[in-house]
């Protein structure tokens, strides 16, 4: 194996390489590399597939990369004899390469690994590397006999280890850059290459020789170029499945995040999205299902999915085109009218679902009578969709809109003071019997992608009414004067309870901001009640950043900044939310003692497709950064925008879904430790 034989009739075989196939070799390894960090970014992430079929499937990927690479390259080796290969151990030396690709990625999604543990999966991974090569290499099949030089057979396989030490630690600690575009291409490069000098290495230690004397017949590649194109066929299906599954889990996300399972319609937070901001008018419709319960207790909670699923069949039966319909609760659906204010239209859309429902559907044995109720309202006043779901919420909570089967337009003047009343009074017990709770949504670092920060959100579930929108009662309590400053109250109470907790348990995290809303920033109870609560949980300063805006203390700026010095004295953190959609936020930035500026999402919005946008993003970015404020940009949903807000040297905080929707305390556990 190590020796040439002691023979005079020895003739040494020279061969040629044909410098396409070498490129193409080293092409085929850099793809691989690249499709293997793609897939090992999957595995950071929460998705429907799990995470052992993105392992697998990244072991396979890599593995059939480096099988390829080395046949694709053999293929590009040209001798003066034709030699053939053997199926079985050409397909059986892909195992190894498979093997220790499992082991490295699954190695690399480990955290916290000393260096012993790296040199010793390097030396595996290395051996497993170099096992699939000259496995390959043994299954030539040939009048050519050949022999290894053992300084460049040791060298090759010395490379395989180091190579192994150095994917490692490209996977394991360079990993949270993955997603940033040109890094992973460079990364790709780099491991592809050092993929191909192991092999060429190793080609360049063998010597072939044939005994007795040699017949010219001229340079032959040393395989047969069938098996290139079956090689290159093989990877460019795995690569295309690579894709696919890719794509397919991205739809399947979207699916689950913004449609109902059950109905498969739209969901409240698809309905959200589509009329976030929207300030043009429309008309839009809530059908409530009365005495939903009663079904489920009768029959059970399968019979009152059907009940829900045959009400939504009745609904997109009679729909318009033009409509939408979305499932916004559990027993309630909307449907919104884009750019339509005509009330008529709508009014004879619901009154005939209305009719349709009258009729006995069939659910397994039984005929069903669907009582329902629709609450209609239209932006003739220009009021938003926000504004009109409140409205037609007032219609539904309204006691005389429940007594029979109606289609009921809202009313200003029956109906406002109804459902402002309504959940004023309710909020109150809302707060001692555990129907508030609180989400925290994760603020990520953009460039080491490591979380910074939480922000602390209310959420209310109602007994009755089921989750009612943030956007719909905090401008009602927020109207009823003190009860506002109560609410926020609970919730400092609440997070520095939860705070405490996740110190006791060691639970890795920052800071959690707290909205702070109107004139409260200036109250003295507001002092009292944060200074208090850090006492009473055994809290440190630094683990609080109160939120503000710049509306709340613009009309008293004078004392909203000597409440801020105050705060910031006892070292809290203080952020300016919302910042830009004030008319006067640049003027008031250097007199206020701010710890934190929150870009509005409204400035993220178009920077994948609008220079503008870009330009007053980076603009904003650059000045706050100037002024040494810690930077968070809100809103932050598609990979276009994190690769935007990546490639700034300033590395702003990110918050949005890209990275988290708002979690609830477990929730958040969960996620950090799956991180």
């Amino acid at each position: 194996m190590f020796s040439i034989p002691d023979s005079q009739s020895i003739s040494i075989l020279h061969g040629e390489y044909s410098v396409l196939l070498v490129v193409l070799s080293v092409f085929i390894a850099c793809c691989a590399s690249y499709t293997a960090l793609f897939m090992n970014q999957r595995i950071q992430e929460n998705g429907f597939f799990p995470k052992a079929f993105w392992l697998l499937l990244s072991s396979v990927a890599m593995g059939l990369g480096i099988w390829s690479m080395h046949f694709i390259g053999m293929s590009a080796f040209m001798l003066p004899l034709p030699m053939e290969n053997d199926p079985l151990l050409t397909i059986v030396s892909i195992l190894p390469a498979i093997i220790a690709s499992y082991i490295a990625f699954d190695f690399a999604n480990k955290s916290q690994q000393s260096a012993l543990p790296y040199s010793f999966i390097g030396i595996v991974m290395g051996i497993g590397i170099a096992s699939m090569h000259y496995l390959g290499m043994a299954a030539m099949k040939s009048e050519a006999k050949y022999f290894y030089k053992p300084g460049l057979f040791i060298l090759s396989v010395v490379i395989a280890i180091v190579v192994s030490m150095v994917a490692m630690y490209v996977f394991a600690t360079l990993q949270k850059y993955m997603g940033n575009q040109l890094i992973r291409i460079i990364t790709s490069i780099l491991l592809g290459l050092a993929i191909s000098s192991m092999h060429y290495t190793g080609m360049a230690a063998m010597v072939f020789y044939v005994e007795g004397p040699l017949k010219a017949l001229g340079h032959n590649h040393i395989y047969h170029m069938d098996l290139s194109f079956v090689v290159l066929v093989a990877v460019g299906i795995l690569f295309i499945i690579v894709g696919l599954t890719g794509l397919l889990e991205r739809f399947v996300d979207y699916r689950l995040k913004y449609y109902d399972a059950l109905t498969l319609l739209p969901n409240q937070r698809q309905f959200e999205k589509d009329t976030n901001n929207l300030k043009t008018t429309g008309s839009l419709s809530i059908l409530q299902i009365q005495d939903l319960e009663k079904w489920i207790n009768q029959y059970g909670y399968v019979f009152g999915d059907k009940v829900i699923k045959a009400v939504g069949e009745v609904i997109e039966k009679n729909k318009m085109h033009s409509y939408k319909i979305y499932r916004i609760e559990g027993n309630r659906f909307a449907i919104y009218a884009f750019n339509d204010q005509r009330t008529e239209k709508l009014m004879d859309l619901m009154e005939t679902i209305s009719s349709d429902l009258k009729q006995p559907i069939q659910i397994d044995d039984y005929e069903v009578v669907v009582d329902i109720v629709c609450a209609i309202s239209s932006s003739k006043n220009k009021e938003n969709v926000l504004e009109l779901l409140s409205n037609n919420l007032a219609v539904l909570h309204d006691p005389a809109s429940n007594n029979e089967q109606n289609v009921i337009e809202y009313d200003p003047k029956i109906h406002t003071y109804n459902m402002d009343r309504q959940i004023v009074e309710d909020i109150e017990k809302a707060m001692v019997s555990n129907e508030l709770f609180l989400v925290y949504q994760p603020k990520v670092q953009s460039h080491t992608r490591k979380v910074s920060g939480l922000e602390a959100l209310i959420r209310w579930k109602h007994p009755e009414n089921g989750m009612i929108s943030p956007g719909v009662f905090i401008p009602i309590v927020e109207a009823a004067g003190n009860k506002i400053f109560d609410l926020t109250d609970w919730i400092i109470e609440h997070v520095c309870q939860q705070i405490s907790q996740w110190l006791q348990e060691e639970i890795e995290f920052e800071q959690v901001s707290i909205n702070i809303p109107g004139s409260y920033i200036t109250s003295s109870r507001l002092y009292e009640v944060v200074t208090k609560n850090l006492e009473n949980y055994k809290v440190d300063s630094k683990y609080i950043e109160l939120e503000i805006t710049e509306t709340s203390v613009v009309h008293d700026i004078r004392h909203a900044i000597t409440a801020i010095n105050k705060f910031r004295e006892i070292g809290l953190s203080v952020a300016l939310d919302d910042f830009g959609t004030g008319l006067s936020s640049l003027s008031y930035l250097k007199r206020m003692p701010i710890s934190t500026i929150k870009i509005d999402k409204s400035f993220v919005d178009g920077i994948s497709n609008s220079e503008k946008d870009s330009a007053v993003l980076k603009s904003i970015i650059t000045l706050s950064n100037s002024l040494n404020l810690k930077i968070v940009i809100e809103g932050v949903e598609t990979e276009e925008q994190y690769n935007f807000i990546y490639s700034m040297e300033e590395a702003p905080l990110i918050q949005g879904y890209y990275f988290s929707r708002p979690l609830t305390s477990q929730e958040f556990v969960s996620w950090t430790n799956e991180r």
